[in-house]
């Protein structure tokens, strides 16, 4: 008869079988009851939701969020295709963030979906998906990175809310940055028929002295009929110079982040104001 010792070794395997599969969204029908419990009792699995689960250290306190947070999105996509197929994608918002290298684990993870019905998941550690019926993007407006549909950028630019250019104005600029050109945004704000949006990206993308771009999207509007007015979306500029040389969004992200901080810093430590400004030279492209 076997050994509780190799009772848990033989579970353990089934559970490493898995995880050598890619699996990190373990769904009770992967795990035969016995092993199941046998790693839940140990302390190898921890559920997430109904009939869904996780690979978890046994070392983790209650409470304890590593493993949630790093398995995260990897959890999220798998779980949202075994539910949708290929029929879902994050909300522009959430896309736009992602694009800017803002992968954070967000409280709530909105999801479009046809076959949705407005409706929440609770997660572990306060999180949660909610689940929004909405038709999806065409299908050359939808990527997909480390598993997660969302929006392309020029898409998420075109259709993120307006209020996100004050709620989130650094994962916005970070974004608008990434963008070295106006075809692609173009292409969706002329289908759409978008003239206010196209006034609103114009305004946002000389806010960044991305000039060029700005005049192209007006000029190219303009001439397909639209009566489209530039406005800006943000409630300030920017003084750090942002490069569209790089297709990484993290040299801007750090740029605009320090920006975000310098004020704060100067304020409170009004005798180093030289310091900050030196240091900020250094993060000019």
């Amino acid at each position: 008869m076997a050994t509780p010792s190799e009772k848990l070794a033989e579970s353990l395997n089934k559970l490493r079988d898995l995880q050598e599969l890619g699996i990190v969204a373990i769904h009770t029908r992967k795990l035969s009851r016995t092993h199941r419990e046998r790693l839940l009792e140990n302390g190898f699995l921890k559920e997430v939701y109904q009939g869904w689960y996780i690979a978890v250290h046994p070392n983790e306190t209650q409470g304890d969020s590593t493993s949630w947070y790093s398995s995260y999105w990897t959890f999220c996509s798998q779980f949202l295709d075994n539910k949708y197929k290929n029929k879902w994608c994050i909300s522009p918002e959430q896309s736009l963030m992602l694009h800017a290298g803002n992968w954070a684990v967000p409280q709530q993870l909105v999801i479009k979906s046809p076959g949705a019905n407005n409706y929440k998941t609770d997660l572990l550690n306060g999180t949660s998906l909610f689940h929004m019926q909405s038709p999806l993007p065409v299908i050359n407006e939808i990527t997909i990175q480390r598993g997660v549909r969302m929006l392309t950028l020029p898409a998420s630019l075109v259709n993120v809310s307006a209020n996100s250019f004050t709620k989130n104005k650094t994962d916005v600029r970070t974004a608008l940055s990434i963008i070295n050109g106006s075809s692609d945004i173009l292409s969706i704000l002329l289908e759409g028929g978008k003239s206010v949006v196209a006034g609103r990206l114009a305004g946002a993308f000389r806010n960044i002295n991305q000039e060029r771009v700005a005049d192209d999207i007006i000029k190219t509007m303009q001439k397909a009929g639209y009566d489209v007015r530039e406005s800006d979306p943000f409630e300030d500029m920017t003084s750090i110079p942002l490069s569209n040389k790089e297709r990484s969004p993290y040299g801007n992200r750090v740029r605009l982040m320090w920006h975000q901080w310098r004020d704060i810093v100067i304020k409170i430590f009004p005798k180093h104001q030289e310091l900050v400004l030196i240091r900020e030279n250094t993060l000019k492209p």
